[in-house]
């Protein structure tokens, strides 16, 4: 049996299996100190603070975000880049766009001339971001979330899917998928949580005892649209399955889940 079918077998037994125990306890926990900032069942109210005079470099800079003159720090929620995207997407925006959930999703740790500012710089200076960005939007629209993941997996150079898919993400909220379930954000922290219950689920099914395939499966990074597809079905049933629990609001949205397990650590 190759890599490829024991990944396969895990996935299977993973998607047949309900969440652990532990998991929905720390779920459980999780939501019983965020529900009042949560209340609708979605994660609109996740609010990131930033520092705006640290972008001064970046154009287009969506008006939405605080002004880079701002003197000291800003915050934005989950809700605001929505509406911006929507705004922008409605323009055909999409670098504007791009920025906005950029920013969102870097947060306080984009230093000036550091791995934030200075990455975003290089990304938006690329001949063929403009392209790639609409094609991903049509393949959305055309198709499902995994082809539009496919559309910008390894095409800019410094933009990888730890920020892709906030931008797929963001721009599901208001472009429906063809078909399939709609794009959710996937980036290392959630690959982790992944990764430690497909390795108990391979330990327990004996598809992989020793942990390795959950360990190649879920890789830090660089993940294959097949893989995303996979994460996109897993959080869209476990979802479901939390409904199902008094400690979880019910008829709560996939993407609450993938706030909670961001926040939520139960290994």
């Amino acid at each position: 049996m190759s890599r490829q079918d024991r990944a396969d077998a895990v996935d299977r037994e993973m998607a047949a299996r309900p969440l652990p125990d532990a998991a929905v306890r720390a779920l459980g926990r999780w939501w019983s100190q965020n529900a009042p900032a949560y209340a609708d069942g979605t994660p609109g109210a996740h609010t990131v603070r930033y520092t705006p005079s640290r972008w001064a470099q970046i154009t287009p800079w969506p008006s939405v975000l605080a002004p880079t003159s701002t003197v000291g720090g800003a915050a934005i929620s989950r809700a605001d880049v929505a509406l911006a995207v929507a705004d922008a997407l409605r323009r055909e925006a999409f670098r504007e766009a791009l920025v906005a959930t950029y920013v969102w999703g870097k947060g306080k740790r984009g230093t000036p001339g550091g791995s934030g500012p200075a990455t975003l710089h290089k990304i938006l200076a690329h001949d063929g971001l403009d392209e790639v960005l609409t094609s991903a939007a049509t393949a959305l629209c055309e198709h499902g979330s995994q082809e539009a993941y496919a559309e910008l997996r390894q095409k800019i150079p410094g933009f990888g899917p730890s920020f892709f898919t906030k931008f797929l993400y963001f721009t599901g909220i208001t472009l429906a998928p063809a078909h399939g379930p709609r794009p959710l954000i996937l980036d290392r922290v959630l690959s982790r949580r992944l990764r430690h219950l497909a390795a108990a689920t391979g330990r327990a099914s004996g598809h992989d005892p020793d942990g390795s395939i959950a360990a190649w499966a879920w890789s830090d990074g660089n993940w294959s649209p097949h893989r995303y597809g996979v994460y996109l079905a897993f959080m869209h049933q476990a979802a479901c399955q939390l409904a199902a629990d008094d400690g979880w609001p019910s008829g709560a949205a996939p993407d609450l889940l993938e706030c909670a397990l961001f926040n939520a650590a139960w290994e």
